[in-house]
């Protein structure tokens, strides 16, 4: 009699991938949007962040870093608008 090991299930919940895709994109996009187009890329990251943690990413820290680099972008062009006129970095 042969003993082999239990099969184990790879199947996660449906859009776990695609949330946790949305978490590194949003991270990627908030620290871009700190550097070029912090108007454009800030929302678009914080909205990526909270979409990937409403879907329960695997990847929470990255999507929490992406937010508060989001935010952070949104911070930065208040700033940057109140203190100078300018609309972005790269703009």
């Amino acid at each position: 009699m042969e003993l082999t090991a239990p099969a184990r299930s790879t199947q996660r919940r449906p859009g776990v991938r695609d949330a946790d895709g949305m978490a590194v994109a949003s991270f990627v996009l908030g620290l871009l949007g700190l550097l070029v187009l912090n108007l454009v890329l800030g929302p678009i990251a914080i909205v990526l962040a909270l979409a990937s943690l409403w879907r329960g990413t695997k990847r929470r820290a990255r999507a929490f870093l992406g937010l508060a680099l989001g935010i952070a972008d949104v911070v930065v062009l208040t700033v940057l608008v109140h203190s100078g006129g300018v609309w972005s970095f790269g703009g």
